[in-house]
């Protein structure tokens, strides 16, 4: 690359582990992310840069990156590749032509944003000059002076519809890629398309060390064997024995297990800490109420320790969260409940003992509802080692796993890809607009199955998205493309103008953006508080009433803390919106506004109809395609209300039972009438289905 330095081979030192390898993915390892507790932040910058483990093998990672087109980089959390890479890449002059950047996307937004702040206050500038980020409906960077630019994989996906070359960029790194989300499969399938017409680009991409073979080998097939672009890096980090416990039999409730694993192992070992791994939200504050309940009874250890027991999921604020990775108070033992959270994507200090449940929560596409479901499963044999490895980050561990050990041997060795196990409709609608006009033919690096992209086209020619040959609608489908919301939501806020319910319905797809809007709570009073704000249609307008009752008190904080309302959520929510706004602007729809709410609840239909649900006599719900049973959430206005004949949903989530989230009535003739391609009406028994 013009105006990049030579790198020689380094040499391997004779008194230290040499830190250049080639082709040896042999290290248990995993990504760096967001949440890293640093135990240097007392030293200057310069000097905690130089105190990472991935410092080491900057001049090995330099010479690769001159060597191959393609570094396959392998290391475990916190060894700062996140914000190191990129720096390398830059000092390296990498970035010295005029308008050339160096992008790194991230999985997740507050990544993206929190990496860039870190990277920029290393180089001392303000964030948006040299360093910047892009995320979803928030950006902060310059296209003059920006050299190093943080952003969420949607977002690269949109820049490659718009510039399929990248040719704004000199560097692309993909961080988190051992996470094989469905948005970095299609990144990796578009850009080994590019580097045969960019010679010039050069592809990072971080791995836990389960993947970093077989992506390299992705972008060496059809290459020439001594032509080969791809190599891996490892970078090596210190780790100590983990000793891994089974049980003798299987445990009937491993959420009740975990905590009484966590209660005996407070009693009778003499120090460290304490990490137990749950499949979401609701089983980690069951757990957490059981082992304070503990606490309070039982006091101190008869090693002296109180129990300081600690949540750990994303939903929470990154207040609470960050109380996770500070040390515990002398004379406490630090008890952290978390979600697979903590599996790859933090490092807590500290931590000797790990509770593994041994399941986790994924989204798996069901053909027959057309939608993604939260389901409880095994994990895999991979991700069971990457939890252990949690226990031996800074001293010799534990590991205690609620299986026995013959059923662990018998669980699937790596997790599915994303790709292969969610709804594919808005993979589908990108591939699409980049002008990938035969999928079945396009090359991921990991094949879906055919029924995902089967039932993805339908649903696409369902919503107006496709023609009758498959291309993309105009102005429809590729508005619905641009936009970076499911397919079923994007419907739904570009037929809004026609109905005549723009804002409505844009605040609406604002809230459902943003999880938690009421504050957590059991008691009478926070159940009161929410009920003045429901409607008996259901949750979408309910949504609606807290969004206008916030903005008519002046988006009041004291308002919000004395109604169970969540400040930072409902502002996010306004800023979301206002994005919206901007967005269907340019997209010339009339921005109207309606007080008849069976517009919205309408226009709510034309996006959302393959959610659809009717009472069966029985007295349960059924999906109307497939007929699964389903149930009302808990947290839904009309758990406790009348049943009504047809409901739609949202989303659906798999506990001990099928739970539908954000419900509303509607009236089944819109079903039909609005969705003729989905829904035709016959007669069964006097009982009308579809």
């Amino acid at each position: 690359m013009p105006g990049n330095p030579g790198f020689l081979r380094p040499k391997d030192d004779d008194d230290e582990t040499p830190a250049f390898k080639i082709d040896r993915p042999d290290l248990k390892q995993d990504s760096q992310t967001t949440f890293i507790y640093n135990r240097n932040s007392q030293l200057p910058l310069d000097a905690q840069r130089r105190k990472l483990p991935v410092f080491k093998s900057r001049d090995s990672f330099l010479y690769l990156v001159e060597q191959f087109q393609v570094v396959v980089v392998v290391g475990e959390t916190g060894c700062g590749k996140s914000t190191q890479l990129p720096q390398f890449l830059l000092e390296s002059g990498y970035s010295s032509q005029a308008g050339k950047m160096i992008g790194v996307t991230e999985p997740r937004r507050v990544a993206a944003t929190t990496l860039a702040t870190r990277v920029a206050e290393e180089r001392d500038c303000p964030i948006g000059t040299t360093v910047g980020y892009s995320i979803r409906f928030d950006e902060n960077f310059s296209r003059e002076l920006t050299k190093i630019k943080y952003l969420t994989e949607g977002i690269l996906i949109r820049e490659l519809m718009g510039d399929p070359l990248l040719n704004s960029y000199s560097a692309i790194i993909l961080d988190e890629v051992h996470e094989r989300t469905c948005q970095i499969d299609i990144i990796m399938g578009l850009l080994k398309k590019v580097l045969k017409r960019r010679k010039d680009l050069k592809l990072i991409i971080s791995s836990a060390t389960v993947d970093a073979e077989y992506i390299r080998d992705f972008f060496n097939r059809g290459q020439v064997k001594k032509k080969e672009i791809a190599t891996i890096l490892s970078i090596e980090g210190r780790h100590y024995n983990v000793d891994v416990h089974y049980l003798k039999s299987p445990c009937a409730d491993y959420v009740k297990g975990c905590a009484e694993v966590a209660t005996k192992l407070h009693e009778k070992e003499t120090a460290g800490d304490i990490l137990i791994f749950l499949t979401g939200m609701d089983e980690v504050d069951s757990c957490v109420d059981h082992l304070e309940k503990y606490s309070e009874r039982a006091g101190e250890s008869r090693h002296g320790f109180k129990m300081l027991v600690l949540p750990m999921y994303g939903a929470l604020s990154p207040g609470r969260q960050l109380k996770v990775f500070r040390p515990a108070p002398r004379g406490f033992r630090k008890v952290v409940v978390a979600t697979n959270i903590a599996e790859t994507s933090v490092t807590i200090d500290g931590i000797v003992h790990v509770i593994d449940s041994c399941f986790v929560k994924q989204a798996w596409f069901n053909a027959e509802t057309f939608t993604d479901s939260l389901i409880i499963s095994e994990v895999s044999q991979a991700s069971g080692e990457q939890r252990a490895g949690r226990a031996g980050r800074t001293a010799p561990g534990k590991c205690y796993r609620l299986c026995r050990e013959e059923d662990f041997l018998k669980l699937p060795l790596n997790t599915p890809p994303e790709i292969q196990r969610t709804d594919l409709s808005l993979a589908i609608l990108q591939l699409k607009a980049l002008g990938i006009d035969n999928i079945v033919r396009f090359e991921f690096p990991s094949a879906p199955p055919s029924r995902n992209l089967i039932c993805g086209m339908e649903l696409l020619y369902a919503l107006g998205a496709i023609d009758d040959q498959g291309d993309l609608t105009k102005p429809l489908g590729e508005q619905m493309a641009e936009l970076p919301l499911p397919p079923t939501i994007s419907k739904m806020l570009l037929s809004s103008g026609e109905m005549g319910c723009t804002k409505e319905i844009a605040t609406i797809v604002a809230m459902l953006q943003v999880e938690n809007i009421f504050a957590q709570g059991k008691s009478d009073k926070v159940k009161v508080l929410k009920r003045q704000f429901e409607v008996e249609e259901g949750d979408f307008l309910t949504l609606l009433n807290v969004f206008y009752a916030f903005e008519k008190q002046g988006m009041s904080k004291k308002w919000c803390n004395s109604n169970a309302l969540r400040y930072k959520a409902l502002k996010r929510a306004y800023d979301l919106r206002e994005q919206l706004f901007k967005v269907l602007r340019r997209f010339e729809i009339p921005m109207a506004t309606t007080s008849d709410k069976e517009s919205v609840l309408k226009c709510i239909v034309m996006g959302l109809f393959p959610n659809a649900a009717y009472l069966h006599p029985s007295g349960e719900y059924k999906s109307i395609r497939g007929d699964v049973t389903l149930k009302v959430h808990p947290t839904s206005v009309l758990y406790t209300e009348k049943l009504s004949p047809y409901l739609i949903y949202n989303e659906i989530n798999h506990t001990k039972h099928i739970y539908m989230r954000d419900v509303t009535s509607v009236d089944p003739v819109w079903l039909e009438v609005l969705a003729p391609h989905f829904y035709e009406k016959r007669r069964v028994s006097e009982r009308v289905l579809f």
